[in-house]
């Protein structure tokens, strides 16, 4: 995959293939997102409440259409949150991305420096990140969200070296990852993030990671979660396509039940559903399911 150094752009780039199959229906995915802008400004968590992780998705769903997002509105929310201080590390890294997401005109170069120092106090010994402080070792979902953060923010990560050494420590005999040390079992997800991190990062992957990923369809279309889930979701399957397209291994002989899951989760509402048991739509899973079909477009 011939793709920008930044996982947020080249996810960006694959979900703006999407309205290819969308067609008309595009419309009413734009008309669902802005349904999902709060007065606040920021895009509605399941609660309807404005939240920065959620409005990550909802601006990269607008981008993806090509449809502007309410920028006025969205960076008045952004700015009420100044370098961060008091967020978590999810959402420290989620104001991150917002801010990229709207070409980094509304933070300041002193924010931006603070919102580094606040992310790097996740780091772990071992050089990775972890959403947890005072851990000893680092997830894989926190080295992906750091150094995607470090990415938006345009700034150096420190020991970035350190990140490849802290994920290789996660890897599983079976090709998959564990998101932290000790568990012992990989997931789709984990996984995904790792192959996305080590391919930026130039670090090697077992040879059997892109097998254990295609073992994880569903025979109804869709991945699974773990081996053991009862049911695909959308976000494993849409995070393990773009895991596969950055391996440079083939799917196409799942393309045609991958959109055939994608298509039972979808609304006229505009949005997708996670899986088939949920029944609240978010800008979150509307995101995966454009990501989903920018990769099963060709």
């Amino acid at each position: 995959m011939a793709s920008p150094r930044s996982f947020r752009l080249e996810m960006l780039q694959v979900a703006r293939l999407a309205p290819k199959l969308l067609g008309e229906s595009a419309s009413l995915v734009e008309k669902f997102l802005l349904s999902q802008v709060t007065p606040q400004g920021g895009f509605a968590d399941r609660q309807g409440k404005p939240d920065l992780y959620y409005t990550v998705f909802g601006l990269e769903s607008l981008l993806a259409l090509r449809v502007e997002a309410p920028q006025e509105k969205v960076s008045a929310y952004l700015r009420t949150f100044g370098h961060g201080e008091g967020l978590d590390f999810v959402h420290a890294c989620s104001l991150a991305r917002c801010h990229a997401n709207l070409g980094g005109q509304f933070i300041s170069q002193s924010d931006k420096h603070g919102l580094a120092d606040l992310i790097e106090t996740y780091r772990t010994p071992d050089g990775g990140y972890h959403g947890t402080r005072g851990r000893p070792a680092g997830s894989a979902y926190g080295g992906l969200l750091a150094w995607g953060a470090y990415n938006d923010l345009n700034l150096p990560m420190p020991q970035e070296e350190r990140l490849g050494e802290a994920l290789a420590a996660l890897a599983l005999a079976d090709g998959s990852f564990a998101n932290e040390p000790g568990m012992r079992e990989g997931t789709t997800t984990t996984t995904a993030a790792a192959v996305t991190l080590a391919r930026h990062l130039s670090f090697p992957l077992p040879t059997g990671t892109g097998a254990w990923l295609l073992k994880q369809v569903h025979p109804s279309g869709g991945f699974l979660a773990t081996p053991r889930a009862p049911l695909p979701d959308l976000l494993s399957t849409a995070t393990a396509l773009h895991a596969l397209e950055g391996l440079q291994i083939p799917f196409g002989h799942i393309r045609e039940i991958c959109l055939d899951f994608i298509d039972s989760l979808w609304t006229a509402e505009g949005g997708f559903y996670g899986h088939w048991a949920d029944d609240h739509l978010d800008a979150e899973y509307t995101s995966y399911g454009l990501l989903a079909l920018g990769h099963l477009s060709s």
